[in-house]
């Protein structure tokens, strides 16, 4: 079965991917026999339905855009890769893929709010790099603080809801274990309101301050797509040379806004050496209390020149192995369990891990199915969960 390709929409796609015509011949030609030539592709009157199925597995557009007559307009609006050229990070197509989606929920989520009159409007005011992120952060964080939850998870949880009361819609997406290209990505902002977190399955301090930080992008509505939000600070340079002034910006405030009132204890801590361990105890405490990890509060302590650069790195060296040690154990641990359920003949089962859902996206859904702009099994696949579990959202 064949289908007639509409060139013109596979080269739009392929834009918006920052892909180019033979990238997507050697990606479609990996394992194939018969080799697919560009003349295969772009000019044949007619193209296999097969290929077209192998391009739309890196595009998710769905078969009938590639047939559509109709001429793709390029339009800001549709994708931050058409509205910026830079990002602090190298995406590789899995990060691509994920940005193309959510920037697609952008869209239907500002469509149902605005039909279905629903409020979105910014509540925050918009700042810029010429306010001290300290002094932003102070300011905010009363608005947008959760308040202490010593679960870090429910921090999380609790730290997205705050957002949605002040109209910041944020999705945290979760990638499968066997995915082969994961998203090389932690996080990233797109304007007006949307920030888009990466579950981070070893580290949830990690997550957290990721969502800081693109709040930090909110709070100037400055755009970007993170891949090296770094709690590890570079040794040559305070604050690092490779980092631009707005991810500075937000590194800084997302560790103010974390920290809170407990920054006067890290201000009053004497030099940190061998002698006093470090402050380790005093460091591990207020980790548990703010949801920084002990790295970030070093880090602090670093550009606060209360730890010396060698005894930064022997510090941070320390943590990041025994990181490394525990994850070790846990893989030979799985690897075990796994020898041991095919001993057995019995299977493995680990439930996939559900995204957190912001209650400004379920009050926003709820909205449009009640108005009916939506139906019930639309509702259902914009969650992903079951028709018969509707209720429970719907309570």
């Amino acid at each position: 079965m064949t289908i007639t390709l509409n060139n013109k929409r596979l080269d739009h796609v392929l834009a918006l991917f920052g892909m180019s015509r033979a990238e997507l011949l050697s990606r479609l030609n990996v394992n194939r026999k018969r080799v697919i030539k560009e003349n295969d592709l772009f000019e044949a009157p007619e193209v296999p339905i097969s290929i077209i199925k192998k391009i739309d597995n890196f595009f998710h557009k769905g078969l009938s855009y590639y047939a559509d007559p109709s001429e793709p307009i390029n339009t800001k609006e549709e994708s931050i890769f058409f509205r910026k050229d830079n990002f602090n990070a190298d995406l590789n197509l899995g990060a691509k893929q994920i940005v193309n989606r959510f920037e697609e929920e952008k869209l239907t989520f500002s469509t149902l709010a605005k039909l279905s009159d629903f409020n979105i409007k910014r509540q925050i005011p918009v700042f810029n790099v010429s306010n001290t992120p300290k002094a932003v952060a102070d300011q905010v964080r009363s608005m947008l603080y959760p308040g202490h939850c010593r679960d870090k998870r429910d921090f999380l949880k609790a730290f997205i809801g705050k957002l949605a009361d002040n109209n910041i819609l944020v999705f945290e997406f979760v990638e499968a274990h066997n995915k082969v290209e994961k998203a090389n990505i932690n996080g990233f902002y797109l304007s007006p309101n949307v920030i888009v977190l990466k579950r981070n399955q070893k580290s949830l301090k990690r997550e957290i301050f990721t969502l800081a930080h693109e709040l930090g992008h909110y709070i100037l509505n400055e755009e970007e797509i993170d891949n090296n939000i770094d709690e590890v600070q570079e040794l040559t340079t305070t604050p690092p040379s490779n980092l631009s002034t707005i991810e500075n910006w937000c590194n800084d405030f997302a560790y103010y806004f974390l920290i809170g009132n407990y920054h006067n204890e890290i201000a009053g801590i004497t030099a940190a050496n061998e002698e006093n361990d470090y402050h380790h105890d005093q460091i591990e405490r207020l980790s548990n209390l703010t949801h920084l990890s002990t790295i970030s509060i070093y880090t602090r302590l670093l550009i606060d020149k209360k730890i010396a650069p060698s005894n930064y790195k022997k510090v941070t060296d320390g943590i990041i192995e025994s990181i490394r040690a525990w994850e070790e154990k846990e893989r030979i641990k799985m690897e075990k369990e796994k020898l041991k359920a095919l001993s057995e003949n019995r299977k493995i089962i680990i439930p996939a891990p559900k995204p957190i859902i912001s209650p400004l996206y379920l009050s926003t859904l709820k909205n449009a199915l009640n108005t009916g702009l939506i139906n019930e099994m639309e509702f259902c696949t914009r969650l992903s969960v079951s028709v018969d579990k509707i209720n429970k959202f719907l309570s």
